[in-house]
């Protein structure tokens, strides 16, 4: 509902000091981008924000919770720019009725229209020229906790937590845009959902106002987007939203954050958490001190996961470890090790973990990673049975190397998402592993058999 408030006049308007970010290709490589922060200076009276679909309801339950969860700070955001004399408008598309005859639906309609040498659209699409496609697969809608959810237009109003104070405009359509020249208004701010859908494709937002030559500005923690998380690249939904947010900052234009508005640290969505994985390397045999490290950086780090190391000293009879204070607060342990004991509270820390139910991915001598030869050492620094009482099969040896083998994907569980980018069939030229017993709780991803096809057929993951 409409509420009262003042609204600052233009002699106390006053500048905007923002610290912006976008994303330019890095100078190294030109495959990579890096980000650019800047601060810049903007005039408050020729400045508007747009709330972009912030609705009280989404035909998404998820959509509705975060749109809940962020509207509180996005109304401080919005009282703090407007006491700085920046100009509201409120975008809840497909709720004008709602509005009718309210003074700000009131004050959009008179404003003049305006004719553009581009036209402005109901929606502007993907531009395959300016922009490549969205780093989301969001085909599905993007309902991140319920995927069945059928989409339907569920929303009424702009949530109630976001004040519409006198002063402010109301609209869905280029009457945003004819308001904003009637003002002078030259720099917008776009916060709202969604970064992939409406706050890109509006005829108030992103790529509208950039092709009729506005100075953009994405507000990037008071936004959110449709992406679930069973879909390509298989991340995170809020690492979903935080690659459209670069893919924003590299083709359309910077952002900024609600700290330039209101101080202390950016907003951020209480499940949005990142993951920690730990790599646990000590072995001297295939080198994953080197190669570890650079999957992390090329396939794990972009996603979002928080990286940490936990290595051994390159003799193998020293069994010290760096860094294994970091194993408790670690969600997946990563294990290349093979043969080394610990110091005791590191095997502790594994243990718990273990026990915890938390995740653990162990890399060909994970098997025996804690076995080693010295039975001498004491047992709470080893852990021999670790390949039979976390991995589930009991390994005895290798076969003879030399022999190549073909690995090959097992039928009845191709479709495991564990499998993804995983070919049907590989030739690999390590020695194959002998696993006995495997308990009946293990999922066999993977097996082979040597190329003499004399060993038995082995599981490989």
């Amino acid at each position: 509902m409409l509420v009262s408030g003042l609204v600052a006049a233009a002699s106390n308007a006053q500048t905007l000091s923002l610290h912006t970010r976008t994303r330019v290709p890095s100078a190294a490589d030109t495959n990579e981008w890096q980000a650019l922060e800047q601060t810049t200076q903007w005039e408050a009276k020729r400045t508007a924000i747009v709330v972009c679909d912030m609705w009280d309801k989404h035909w998404c339950p998820d959509a509705t919770a975060r749109v809940s969860e962020m509207a509180p700070r996005m109304n401080e955001v919005i009282k703090a720019a407007r006491a700085k004399g920046v100009f509201i408008i409120h975008c809840p598309s497909d709720t004008m009725k709602f509005y009718e005859g309210q003074p700000g639906r009131k004050l959009a309609q008179a404003a003049p229209k305006v004719e553009t040498k581009i036209p402005l659209r109901g929606w502007c699409s993907l531009n395959g020229n300016k922009e490549p496609p969205l780093p989301i697969d969001d085909s599905d809608e993007g309902c991140d906790g319920c995927p069945e959810c059928k989409p339907n237009r569920a929303w009424s109003r702009q949530h109630p937590a976001i004040e519409i104070v006198e002063g402010d405009a109301i609209t869905d359509s280029a009457e945003a845009f004819h308001l904003m020249r009637q003002r002078g208004i030259t720099n917008v701010i776009v916060m709202g959902v969604h970064a992939n859908m409406c706050v890109l494709g509006r005829p108030f937002s992103i790529r509208q106002m950039v092709a009729q030559g506005q100075n953009v500005l994405l507000m990037r923690d008071m936004t959110d987007a449709m992406y679930n998380h069973r879909s390509r690249p298989w991340v995170s939904h809020f690492r979903g939203t935080g690659l459209v947010v670069e893919h924003i900052e590299k083709y359309w234009c910077p952002s900024v954050t609600s700290a330039d508005f209101l101080g202390g640290e950016p907003f951020r969505f209480k499940g949005d958490v990142k993951k920690h994985i730990a790599f646990i390397i000590g072995e001297n045999e295939y080198h994953t001190w080197e190669t570890l490290p650079q999957f992390a950086r090329k396939e794990l780090a972009w996603r979002g996961y928080e990286i940490s190391y936990v290595t051994a000293s390159p003799n193998v009879e020293d069994y010290d470890f760096k860094n294994w204070q970091v194993i408790p607060k670690a969600d997946l342990l990563v294990i290349s090790a093979r043969r080394r004991a610990t110091p005791k509270p590191m095997m502790d820390a594994i243990r718990e973990h273990v026990a915890a139910g938390k995740p653990v991915v162990g890399i060909r001598t994970a098997s025996h990673a804690f076995a080693p030869k010295d039975t001498k050492l004491s047992a709470d620094r080893t852990w021999p049975n670790f390949d039979t009482e976390v991995l589930g099969a009991d390994y005895q040896n290798h076969y003879d190397t030399g022999l190549a083998i073909i690995v090959r994907q097992i039928t009845e569980t191709s479709g495991n998402p564990i499998l993804n980018g995983v070919p049907p069939k590989f030739r690999s030229k390590s020695s194959l592993y002998r696993n006995r017993n495997p308990i009946n709780t293990i999922t066999p991803l993977l097996n082979s058999r040597t190329n003499d096809s004399k060993s038995a057929m082995e599981p490989v993951a």
